[in-house]
C-alpha cells in the first residue's frame, strides 16, 4: 500500500516538476515562478530553487538581501540566502490552509537589494486524499406515505469531504432494493447532493419499515467511503406535497445590509386541509452551519432575513435550499433553491504597502532613481476596487506605474540639493474609482544624504588687517574663517598659506594653524622697511574628492613711535648736532637767525616734531617757532648784550611715549665790518652745505611722498572693493603741509581722528582729552547713512 502511494506520489512530482518547469520557462518574460507542492509535506521540504529558476547567482543572495517581503501565509515557507532555496515552514494541511477553494494558490513576493528586484513565487498546494467522506449523522429517518407516488423525490444529507477535486465526494451508491433508486444532484461548489427517488408506491400492509445503506465514496485512489443507514417508517394518508407559487426565486441584496432585513419571501400552498395542508418553512438539509448563521427563515411566513453580516470580497453569491413541509401525519415536503447575489458596495479603503524603500539618497542621484517600490490594493471589485495613486504634494518624485498591477515606483524626477532640502516628506495617495470614492495615505520619508559638492566659502574677501610694528614673534595676529554647506567630513576645513611657486618674500615668514585659520608672523615688522604686503590662504575640506577655494589678505604695517628724531642741520664736522651762527649786533628785531631742521622716520604723530629752547643765556633775546624751527631775534642787540649766545633746542615728536633729540646752537655777535667779511666766506660754504642738505632733504620728501601715495591709492582700492558700509579704521589725508610729517585719519568707536601737523584742517576740532593732537573730523558719510554719532 505504501509503496503504491509513494509511485503515485513520485507520478504527480514528476509531472508538477514538469509543470514548474514550464512556469519557470514563462517567468523570463513576466517575472513569476509557479510551483506545485503536494500538503502533508513535513516541514523544511524543498519547493524549488527560486534563484535558479531565476538565473541569479546564489553566490550574491546574501549580499542583496533575498528575502521574502510579502505572502498570503506568512510562515508556511522560508527561502535560503545561501542557496536560493524556498523550504516548506512547519507541517502543511491544505484544508486549514484553503478550505474548499480550488485551486489553492499562495502568493510569495522575493525581494533582491542592491540593485533592487521584485519577483512574484506562487505555489500550488495539493491535495492529498487524507480524508474520507463522512454524513451529519449516521442515521436518517424519513417518513413516506404509502400514497407517495413514483417519481417522489427526497432529499438526502449530503457527505462532506475536506479533501478537494477528485479526493472529495465522488459519488453515492445506495443498497440494493426494488421501491427507491438514487440520484446525484451536482451543485458545483456546494458539492453532490443525494435524492432519494421513489421507483414504484409503497404498501405499508407489504412493508412498515425500509432499511437502506448510503455509501458516499470519494475520487482518490485508493478511493475512502463514508457511510449512512437511510430509515424509512411508511405511513398512510397526507397525499398531496407543498407546491411553491413560483418557480424561480432570485433576489439581489447589498453588502453589509443591516441585521434584520427582509431578503425574500417565499410561499407555498397545500391541497390538503387541516394540519396536511398547513405548512412549514425551513432551510435544508443541505444548508451548511455558515449559511444558517447569515440568514434566517420564519417558519411560518416563510420570510428569510439577514442574521448576520454579509460581505461581497467573502462570497459573492448563495444558493440556499429551503423546503415547505406540511403539518400532516406523514409530511410533504418540497425543495425549492432561493439564488441570493450579493452586489458590492465601496466598503474597503485602498492599502498602501511600501515593499521596499531606501530611506537615504545621495543629493548627486540622477533623475530617475528609484526610492521605493509600492504595492496598492483594494478588496472591492469592479470600479470599487479600481484604485489610483498619487503624490500630494509638489516635490521632485513622482510614482511610475510597473508592468505589474497596482505596483508603483516612486523615482526621483529632478536634481537633488541637500543644501537647499535635506528630508522629504512625502505623503502618497490612494483613491479608489467607487461612489463615493474611499482613500488612504501614507507618508515616508526621504533623507537627502550629503555629496561634497560645495567649496568653502571665506566670510569676507579680500581681507585687510592692520598690524602694529615690532610685533612679538610667534604670537597671533588675526584670523581667517571659511565655512563649508556641506556637512560631516565634507565640512570639515583646513586651512594653509598658498605657495604656488611665485617668490614672495613674506610668505616664508607667515605661518597658519590649518585647523582654525589662526595666522602667525614668525619675525616682527618695521613700518619702515615694509608697509603693507599681500599673500593668499588656501581653504580645503575634507570631501572625497576634496575642494578648496583661496583669498587674498592685505596686511597693512601699522607705524610706532620707534624712531628718534634725527637733527639734519646744524651738524658740525664730527657728526654731533651743534653748529655757530654770526650776526651782526646791527640786526632787528624778527631777524632769522638760523633754522634747526629735523626728520623722523616716523608717520603721523610718531612723525610730527615739535621744537623748544631747553636752555637759553639771554630769553628776551631769541625765540624759537615751535613747529618750524626758525630762531629769531626778539629785538636789537645793545651794548650790554654779551657776544656770544648758546642756544640747546630739543626735538621731540609727539608719540605717546615721545623720542627727542637735542641740537646746539652758538649765536656770536659780531660788529658788522666783520660780519660782512665773514658772511662772505660763511655765506658761501653755508650755501654749498645747505645745497648739500637740500639735496638730501628731497630725496628724503619724495622717498617718504611716493610711499604716502602708494599707501593712498591701496587703502583707496581696498575701500572700493569692500561694501558702502564698510570702512578702514585709518583713512589717508593730504590736508596738512608742516615740517616733514604726515598726516592720517583713524576710526575709534563713532568718531573719526585725523593726526596733523602744525597746520590744522578747514573745519576739523580739537577732540578734548587728546594732548591737542588728535583732531575729530565730522563724519558726513555716516550722518548720511542714517547712523548716530556720539
Amino acid at each position: 500500500m505504501e509503496q503504491r502511494r509513494f509511485a503515485q506520489w513520485l507520478k504527480e512530482h514528476a509531472i508538477f516538476t514538469l509543470m514548474a518547469a514550464l512556469l519557470v520557462f514563462g517567468a523570463v518574460a513576466r517575472a513569476q515562478i509557479q510551483y506545485s507542492i503536494s500538503e502533508e509535506q513535513k516541514d523544511g521540504a524543498a519547493v524549488g530553487n527560486i534563484a535558479k529558476d531565476l538565473g541569479i547567482d546564489h553566490r550574491t543572495l546574501k549580499e542583496r538581501g533575498f528575502r521574502i517581503v510579502s505572502t498570503s501565509g506568512e510562515s508556511m515557507f522560508s527561502v535560503n540566502q545561501n542557496d536560493g532555496v524556498l523550504y516548506v515552514n512547519g507541517k502543511m494541511d491544505r484544508e486549514e490552509i484553503c478550505e474548499r477553494s480550488t485551486p489553492c494558490l499562495i502568493n510569495l513576493k522575493i525581494a533582491l537589494e542592491n540593485p533592487l528586484e521584485i519577483h512574484y513565487v506562487t505555489v500550488e498546494i495539493l491535495d492529498v486524499n487524507d480524508h474520507a467522506p463522512s454524513f451529519p449523522e449516521s442515521e436518517m429517518h424519513l417518513e413516506i406515505g404509502e400514497s407517495a407516488l413514483p417519481g417522489a423525490r427526497f432529499q438526502l444529507e449530503a457527505a462532506r469531504d475536506s479533501d478537494s477535486g477528485s479526493n472529495s465526494v465522488h459519488h453515492y451508491k445506495l443498497s440494493h432494493n426494488d421501491n427507491f433508486r438514487l440520484e446525484v444532484k451536482d451543485r458545483g461548489e456546494d458539492g453532490k447532493i443525494p435524492i432519494l427517488i421513489l421507483q414504484k408506491p409503497l404498501d405499508r400492509e407489504v412493508i412498515r419499515n425500509i432499511i437502506l445503506q448510503l455509501i458516499a465514496v470519494d475520487g482518490g485512489k485508493p478511493a475512502k467511503s463514508g457511510t449512512m443507514e437511510i430509515k424509512i417508517n411508511v405511513i398512510d394518508i397526507n397525499d398531496n406535497v407543498p407546491v411553491f407559487t413560483k418557480d424561480v426565486y432570485s433576489v439581489m441584496l447589498s453588502e453589509n445590509a443591516p441585521i434584520g432585513t427582509t431578503v425574500i419571501q417565499v410561499n407555498a400552498t397545500d391541497l390538503d386541509e387541516g394540519s396536511n395542508g398547513e405548512i412549514i418553512y425551513s432551510f435544508g438539509k443541505s444548508v451548511n452551519s455558515k449559511v444558517r448563521k447569515l440568514f434566517d427563515i420564519n417558519t411560518i411566513t416563510g420570510e428569510i432575513t439577514v442574521e448576520g453580516a454579509l460581505d461581497y470580497e467573502d462570497k459573492d453569491s448563495y444558493e440556499i435550499d429551503i423546503q415547505a413541509s406540511d403539518k400532516g401525519i406523514v409530511p410533504h415536503t418540497t425543495d425549492k433553491s432561493i439564488m441570493i447575489k450579493i452586489m458590492d458596495i465601496n466598503d474597503n479603503k485602498p492599502e498602501i504597502e511600501v515593499t521596499s524603500f531606501s530611506n537615504a539618497i545621495p543629493e548627486d542621484s540622477r533623475p530617475g532613481t528609484i526610492v521605493a517600490l509600492i504595492s496598492v490594493t483594494d478588496l472591492d471589485s469592479g470600479l470599487n476596487g479600481k484604485v489610483s495613486c498619487s503624490l500630494e504634494d509638489d516635490l521632485p518624485f513622482k510614482l511610475m506605474p510597473s508592468s505589474q498591477h497596482s505596483t508603483y515606483s516612486l523615482v526621483s524626477t529632478s536634481p537633488l540639493d541637500r543644501e537647499t532640502k535635506f528630508q522629504y516628506d512625502i505623503t502618497i495617495v490612494a483613491k479608489d474609482a467607487g461612489q463615493p470614492s474611499l482613500s488612504s495615505v501614507k507618508t515616508i520619508t526621504v533623507q537627502i544624504s550629503d555629496v561634497n559638492d560645495n567649496s568653502p566659502e571665506f566670510s569676507i574677501s579680500p581681507y585687510a588687517f592692520y598690524v602694529v610694528e615690532n610685533n612679538a614673534p610667534g604670537k597671533s595676529l588675526f584670523s581667517v574663517s571659511a565655512s563649508d554647506k556641506d556637512t560631516n567630513e565634507n565640512s570639515v576645513i583646513s586651512y594653509q598659506i598658498w605657495r604656488d611657486g611665485v617668490e614672495n618674500a613674506y610668505t616664508s615668514f607667515i605661518n597658519i594653524n590649518s585647523e582654525n585659520g589662526e595666522i602667525y608672523a614668525l619675525k616682527s615688522f618695521d613700518f619702515e622697511t615694509t608697509k603693507t604686503f599681500q599673500f593668499h590662504v588656501l581653504a580645503t575640506d575634507s570631501g572625497s574628492p576634496s575642494l578648496s577655494s583661496n583669498v587674498t589678505v592685505n596686511v597693512f604695517i601699522l607705524d610706532q613711535n620707534d624712531n628718534v628724531p634725527v637733527i639734519l642741520y646744524p651738524v658740525s664736522a664730527n657728526g654731533s648736532a651743534e653748529g655757530v651762527e654770526e650776526i651782526p649786533r646791527n640786526v632787528n628785531a624778527g631777524h632769522l637767525v638760523t633754522k634747526v631742521r629735523a626728520y623722523d622716520a616716523d608717520i603721523g604723530y610718531n612723525g610730527w616734531l615739535l621744537f623748544s629752547l631747553q636752555e637759553v643765556s639771554e630769553h628776551s633775546l631769541f625765540s624759537l617757532d615751535r613747529y618750524t624751527g626758525q630762531i629769531r631775534t626778539l629785538r636789537s642787540f645793545t651794548e650790554t648784550d654779551e657776544a656770544q649766545h648758546k642756544l640747546l633746542i630739543l626735538v621731540k615728536d609727539n608719540g605717546n611715549v615721545s623720542l627727542s633729540a637735542t641740537a646746539t646752537v652758538i649765536v656770536k655777535v659780531v660788529e658788522p665790518k666783520e660780519a660782512f667779511a665773514a658772511s662772505d666766506v660763511k655765506n658761501a660754504v653755508k650755501d654749498e652745505e645747505e645745497n648739500d642738505v637740500t639735496f638730501y632733504l628731497i630725496i628724503t620728501l619724495g622717498s617718504v611722498s611716493v610711499l604716502f601715495v602708494i599707501s593712498i591709492i591701496v587703502l583707496i582700492v581696498m575701500q572700493c572693493s569692500k561694501s558702502t558700509d564698510y570702512s578702514s579704521k585709518y583713512l589717508q589725508d593730504t590736508n596738512y603741509d608742516g615740517t616733514l610729517c604726515h598726516s592720517i585719519q583713524y576710526r575709534s568707536g563713532d568718531k573719526r581722528y585725523m593726526l596733523v601737523g602744525p597746520r590744522m584742517s578747514i573745519g576739523s576740532t580739537i577732540a578734548p582729552g587728546s594732548n591737542r593732537n588728535t583732531l575729530v573730523i565730522p563724519d558726513r558719510r555716516r550722518r548720511d547713512s542714517g547712523e548716530v554719532s556720539e
